[in-house]
């Protein structure tokens, strides 16, 4: 499907993603003028794609995976969790459908990762994320048509998790990201280019076993600052944005009921290592906001102490998502989930819902969005899934 949009609000929109709800446009000098309260302020970044759970597990249960149970789809949760997999070799690939609720047939997400055992002690992982928008007629501010293109982006990921203790592991990963929105076309006579960055995700799991009265279980804590890298841009401009660098902290409860049955509850715990908007701050007049002129690193530290309101500002700007899986017999699995934001900070707010079902070397994962405001999100009721495929079961076959 053709989708005509302005190249401007291309370059804008998807650079800042929810750069809508950042500034009310009642407000003034970052307070609403009439309630006197202070405005939405969401924090933004290039490249949000980064940020979009790919699974369908994790879309289950409210977009959770730090400390969950490992699986090829570890890449982009916390990497770490590899060195505990129970598999020698698997692979998972994923599909998400974006904005299916408009009508939009093209635009989605695809994900592939695997990981493999080296021994006991170490794992190897691998992540390739592709992001389609789909068909664009690219226009000018007059609505005039300035050709076709076909927007996209990936990330290519690879990794290496080991094991410090029995209980502890830690990983680290390097990243390739590559967007392409708009290359060849021509902003106030400046060319666009492909947006080119790398980044590390390191990462870190700790796994406790806890003897209860009848039954055992194990608790599960995991700890990831992903998509830690440069600045990335579109242009030559030293107008630079920040990647979506996150710090994530996440447990897991894992209760075994008896030989056939499982729960667990899980729950992350999410913040964006970006500096808070602050657009009418620009001290030395060269048109850049001072927030956007830190270096990455600099951004990181300064993210944890530079919103407006504060210290409760800061903590608006952590979302959480929280979730339970039910297994029986470790071959068919029910899940749900909540995610909450702010309604400052972006004002996502979901149910989701999922089945799991493991056959032989196969497993496939379904995941549903149900929202619960007004606002929309790119997956309101839809179905995303993803296969997995445990290549140790061709072993035991033999």
């Amino acid at each position: 499907m053709k989708k005509v949009l302005a190249l401007s609000l291309i370059i804008a929109g998807f650079t800042a993603s929810v750069q809508a709800q950042a500034i009310e446009p009642k407000c003034k000098n970052g307070y609403n003028p009439i309630t006197g309260e202070r405005c939405a302020n969401a924090v933004t970044s290039a490249v949000p794609f980064l940020r979009i759970v790919p699974d369908a597990r994790g879309g289950a249960m409210g977009d959770v995976g730090i400390a969950t149970s490992a699986d090829p789809n570890a890449m982009h949760y916390n990497a770490s969790k590899l060195a505990f997999a129970d598999k020698k070799v698997a692979i998972a690939a994923s599909y998400t459908p974006w904005m299916r609720n408009l009508g939009l047939q093209d635009v989605y997400l695809a994900y592939l990762s695997g990981y493999v055992k080296l021994d006991q002690l170490q794992s190897l992982g691998f992540g390739l994320r592709y992001f389609s928008l789909g068909d664009i007629e690219f226009t000018d501010e007059n609505g005039t048509s300035l050709g076709q293109g076909r927007p996209n982006e990936f990330d290519l990921t690879a990794g290496y998790a080991r094991k410090l203790s029995d209980r502890f592991s830690g990983a680290i990963a390097a990243k390739f990201i590559y967007s392409n929105l708009a290359t060849g076309q021509r902003v106030e006579g400046v060319e666009i280019k492909p947006g080119i960055s790398g980044a590390a995700d390191l990462s870190l799991t700790y796994k406790q076993p806890i003897k209860l009265a009848k039954n055992d279980s194990e608790l599960t804590l995991g700890l990831a600052v992903s998509n830690l890298g440069a600045k990335i841009t579109y242009t030559n401009s030293i107008n630079r944005d920040y990647i979506p660098t996150n710090m994530g902290l996440g447990a897991a409860w894992k209760f075994n009921l008896d030989a056939y049955n499982t729960l667990t509850f899980t729950t992350d715990f999410n913040k964006l290592l970006v500096p808070t908007p602050r657009p009418e701050i620009d001290d030395d007049g060269d048109g850049i906001p001072d927030y956007k002129q830190y270096s990455a690193v600099r951004g990181v530290f300064k993210s944890f102490g530079d919103a407006p309101g504060g210290f409760s500002e800061e903590l608006k700007e952590i979302n959480i998502g929280t979730g339970i899986e039910y297994w029986y017999d470790n071959q068919f699995a029910v899940r749900m989930g909540y995610f909450y934001e702010h309604y400052s900070k972006g004002n996502r707010k979901y149910f989701s819902v999922g089945l799991g079902v493991k056959y032989n070397i196969f497993g496939l994962d379904f995941s549903y969005l149900v929202p619960t405001t007004n606002q929309r999100n790119p997956l309101d009721n839809t179905l995303r899934f993803s296969l997995l495929f445990d290549f140790e079961a061709f072993e035991s076959d033999k």
